[in-house]
């Protein structure tokens, strides 16, 4: 099991990065939060988890180890692989969905692209105990330039399927005022919410 990876990020896609670790570039599937958050040539440390499939080896990666503790719990469920698992840490962070478990909230899951009643209702039912209220994520990048940074949030939303010009229109909708870079994970997430409730 590969629990943690440190070394210089070589570039950043909607999807994933690839991290230089000891001259080996090191391709990581990750969330659109965490993704905002980094840039070429930062040095970055993630906690990761190893997806071992027949045919395949797919690394992934989180800035905050309750976002990896909770895509780990969360594929424990019948039904959740690890791209449900990624979405739905795309529009929940892990306190929310903890808490979501906790109140029984159905229609919380439900806002996730992918997730109807029954896998709602299962996660309810097979999470219970398992999601703890993991303690808040300390800054672990330096903080960003003072700009405007809704393209970031537009981007991430177009790599998770939708057009641009929704996407547009998601984000002028949540965050009508200029933002920041530290902002860009909290803009996706209402975005993300907001486009969901959209879709019914």
């Amino acid at each position: 099991m590969i629990a943690q990876l440190a070394g210089t990020v070589l570039s950043v896609g909607a999807t994933s990065l690839v991290i230089e670790v000891g001259g080996v570039g090191m391709l990581v599937q990750s969330t659109p939060g965490t993704l905002a958050e980094l840039h070429a040539r930062q040095e970055v440390r993630l906690h990761t988890t190893l997806v071992v499939r027949e045919e395949s080896l797919t690394l992934y990666g989180f800035s905050a180890q309750s976002e990896r503790d909770t895509f780990e719990a969360l594929q424990s469920v019948q039904g959740v692989g690890p791209r449900l698992a990624l979405a739905m840490l795309a529009v929940h962070t892990p306190q929310a969905l903890s808490r979501a478990v906790a109140d029984g909230d159905r229609k919380a899951l439900e806002k996730v692209p992918g997730i109807g009643a029954k896998v709602a209702a299962r996660l309810l039912l097979e999470l219970g105990g398992k999601l703890s209220l993991p303690e808040p994520a300390g800054a672990d990048g330096a903080s960003r330039s003072a700009q405007d940074a809704r393209g970031q949030v537009e981007e991430a939303l177009v790599g998770l399927g939708w057009n641009a010009k929704a996407a547009s229109g998601a984000v002028e909708k949540v965050a009508p005022a200029p933002i920041t870079e530290q902002d860009v994970p909290a803009t996706l997430r209402a975005a993300l919410q907001a486009m969901g409730s959209t879709r019914g």
